[in-house]
């Protein structure tokens, strides 16, 4: 079948390779028909280096698809359903998934990190973050395939794997915006847009969006930004939306420490700063001990939005529904496999909120 590869750090196209084979199917597995998968700012990431990740591995952690087939020990899925991929499957009973910090379980993520999905010439090859969704096909746990309705397109339904789950959860579960409150988006990708649609569904007044790329900004307003800035007019929005009091929330979208740090500018006084990007981990903040102390600013940072996808993906599903939650929008190219490496330099030049791969 075919898959797109990564052989090395530091590689800037990915190999679209037609030998790629599946790993047997194991009695807790099941067989993954991807239909759909984003390509997102963390593959160039994990391309890079900057997020680890065995190698080779196949690229991809954002994708929707029909099972196929289903091992003879697994509870509740059939060949036939749809399902969104979760590459931080929550295994149901350890202390995380208990307490309702279902996206901290690492029981299943390490597991599936170390083993090889694929398969090249004999050889083994991974999937980036324990999944690899840039493929025709994927085995995985059935944790790892969690069921949508049969009517949710494919495109809608890979975007909830990973960006919109993100954004949207960073802000309703971890930031806990207020009805009335001023909210900042630093980044305005797939993840960052869908922090902004939070803000607006948790009703924030004023909902500024913080990127370089012009073609971005022209398009934030649809999703519910108020205002849209330029990095070197972060400082002048603040004055213009909070009279220099600060932001009440601020959404770091990017990854990047000098990031972080603007974010904690931009807040006011016992504000949030809400860092959601993933960074390297050679990449710094400093923050002094007086400041800590006399700001009395949070730092939240969040992972795949906070919460536990088995209800999370539902209630994103139910705000698309309802038409409060705009995803077909997100996606602004459509491509085939081959084409991958356009979807990549569309992201690494900021001028794609998402693109998506159709099998």
């Amino acid at each position: 079948m075919r898959a797109a590869l990564v052989s090395r750090s530091g590689q800037e196209r990915a190999e679209v390779r037609a030998d790629v084979a599946t790993r047997p199917l194991g009695p807790t597995d099941v067989r993954v028909r991807i239909r759909a998968s984003g390509v997102c700012h963390s593959d160039l990431s994990a391309m890079d280096g900057v997020l680890p990740n065995k190698k080779p591995f196949v690229l991809g952690h954002e994708g929707a698809g029909e099972l196929v087939e289903v091992g003879e020990a697994v509870p509740g899925l059939k060949a036939a359903d749809h399902v969104v991929v979760c590459w931080v499957p929550p295994c149901g009973h350890c202390a995380y998934c208990l307490s309702g910090q279902a996206n901290l379980c690492t029981e299943l993520f390490v597991a599936t990190a170390l083993t090889p999905n694929f398969a090249v010439d004999g050889g083994p090859v991974y999937g980036m973050a324990g999944t690899g969704t840039l493929a025709e096909e994927v085995v995985l746990p059935w944790q790892c395939a969690i069921r949508v309705p049969g009517d949710v397109p494919f495109d809608v339904a890979a975007l909830i794997g990973c960006g919109v789950t993100t954004g949207v959860g960073a802000v309703l579960n971890t930031a806990r915006v207020t009805p009335g409150s001023t909210v900042a988006v630093i980044g305005c990708g797939g993840v960052g847009i869908a922090a902004i649609q939070g803000a607006r569904i948790a009703g924030a007044a004023d909902i500024v969006a913080v990127d370089p790329s012009e073609a971005k900004r022209s398009l934030v307003g649809r999703f519910g930004a108020t205002l849209a800035v330029p990095p070197d007019q972060a400082e002048a929005a603040r004055e213009q939306v909070t009279g220099r009091r600060g932001f009440d929330y601020v959404f770091e979208c990017v990854g990047r420490g000098a990031l972080v740090r603007q974010a904690y500018g931009l807040t006011r006084r016992g504000g949030s700063v809400v860092v959601v990007g993933a960074g390297g981990r050679d990449d710094q903040v400093s923050f002094s001990m007086a400041e800590l102390f006399y700001d009395n600013k949070r730092i939240l940072p969040t992972m795949y939005g906070g919460g536990d996808v088995r209800v999370e993906y539902d209630r994103l599903i139910r705000l698309w529904r309802a038409g409060r939650l705009d995803l077909e929008s997100m996606i602004t190219a459509r491509l085939p496999i081959e084409r991958v490496d356009e979807a990549l330099d569309l992201m690494r030049a900021g001028e794609a909120i998402r693109t998506v791969i159709e099998f």
